[in-house]
């Protein structure tokens, strides 16, 4: 009884209808950290003149920070029940590293900066995913509806920097990025630290919990669902250029993927309200499997080209929403910051940083056919381990 007023006042503090626009706003803003960096960062370390392997290894960095990271922030976050202070602080320690950009050009230099801002800022969003969920409770299958402003935002600073790279220099980027990262920092202030909330009955080890055959198979399989997408991220603007796309519809076929993941987020509530959880991963898979392959063999098509970024809307936003959803089914208590943790660094983070390395080498052996190939086969492996091992929440 004493747990259950604890968790209600925490409930009181913080719910979908109280917090709804001051959680949008900073998925708004995260995400735009990452529409400034994921598509211009490559080119801003090319004007310092690196070479191809030396911006891969930087950005590869940049990438394996988030394996780690989150696990760390999530145990520190768990231990002291304090989220949000975590979620501040990181965003503080993050915007403070960014300011190395403004200063360092030489490669060691900008290795440790690059190094020092993605581990923490890679260490936040799991925690505010967190925080999300606890906000939400019974309403967690709205999260879409917030988190969907994160893909707005993620579009309006690729637009942005885009505009301002077009009309002045991309020299201006890490200023760009310093800017946001303030930004966002200064939002985390909007939202209430929770108390820290027990619950009884469901505390068990966190490691016990991983063992659960249905949490390590999640894991597994979000793992090689975002391992499937590193040629996607890696090589598609690259495919379309050499197959004769100009760069108008290449940014155009990107934001529709987006857009598409907008849409899916959308109406979240409405599918986990009609499906169960459990038929959306599954269904999300097979599209998934669908895309990689009119991408491996159709990309010459326009046509199938837009249809295949339309199912975007699966292969990530479905897929996530569904995912993450289990992963607070799954981690109650004083694990729901660890699981957070564990998710993003499993799936995002490991299998990311893997997937672009194998990308690579897949490229290089046999082009589009064989990359995407493997990528629908690595989909295939998670359907089947998906239909027999992962279950509905209870």
């Amino acid at each position: 009884m004493v747990n259950k007023v604890i968790v209600n006042a925490f409930m009181k503090d913080c719910s979908y209808q109280t917090a709804y626009k001051r959680l949008s706003l900073h998925y708004f803003l995260y995400f735009a950290v990452l529409g400034t960096t994921i598509p211009y960062m490559g080119l801003y370390l090319q004007s310092l003149s690196f070479s191809a392997i030396e911006i891969g290894q930087l950005l590869g960095i940049m990438m394996f920070t988030k394996v780690i990271a989150p696990n760390i922030w999530g145990w520190l976050a768990d231990k002291s029940g304090r989220s949000i202070f975590w979620v501040r602080l990181a965003t503080a320690m993050a915007a403070l590293a960014a300011m190395g950009l403004l200063f360092f050009e030489s490669y060691w230099a900008v290795f440790l900066t690059l190094l020092i801002f993605s581990f923490f800022w890679h260490s936040s969003l799991p925690q505010f995913e967190s925080y999300t969920f606890k906000c939400l409770g019974d309403d967690k299958h709205r999260y879409g509806q917030i988190r969907l402003w994160g893909s707005i935002g993620f579009i309006v600073a690729v637009v942005a920097i885009g505009w301002q790279i077009e009309l002045f220099s991309v020299a201006w980027l890490p200023v760009d990025l310093l800017f946001i990262l303030l930004v966002v920092w200064g939002s985390s202030f909007l939202v209430k630290d929770g108390k820290r909330i027990h619950e009884e009955g469901i505390g068990h080890d966190f490691i016990t919990i991983l063992k659960r055959p249905e949490v390590a198979s999640l894991l597994i399989v979000s793992f090689l669902v975002q391992l499937s997408h590193g040629v996607y991220y890696a090589f598609y603007t690259i495919q379309l250029s050499a197959l004769g796309y100009d760069k108008t519809t290449i940014s155009l076929l990107w934001a529709l993927g987006v857009l598409a993941e907008i849409g899916v987020f959308f109406w979240m509530s409405q599918l986990f309200r009609n499906y169960t959880v459990r038929f959306l991963i599954l269904l999300s898979i097979v599209l998934t499997v669908l895309r990689w392959l009119l991408i491996g063999s159709l990309a010459d098509s326009v046509f199938w080209m837009l249809f295949a970024q339309l199912l975007h809307a699966a292969s990530f936003g479905l897929f996530h929403a569904s995912a993450i959803y289990l992963i607070d089914s799954y981690f109650k208590g004083k694990n729901h910051g660890k699981g957070q943790a564990i998710f993003a660094a499993s799936s995002h983070g490991l299998g990311g940083a893997l997937g672009m390395l194998l990308a690579g080498y897949s490229w290089t052996a046999g082009g589009a056919s064989l990359a995407y190939g493997l990528s629908a086969i690595m989909v295939l492996v998670a359907f089947f381990i998906a239909l027999k091992w992962i279950k509905e929440p209870l």
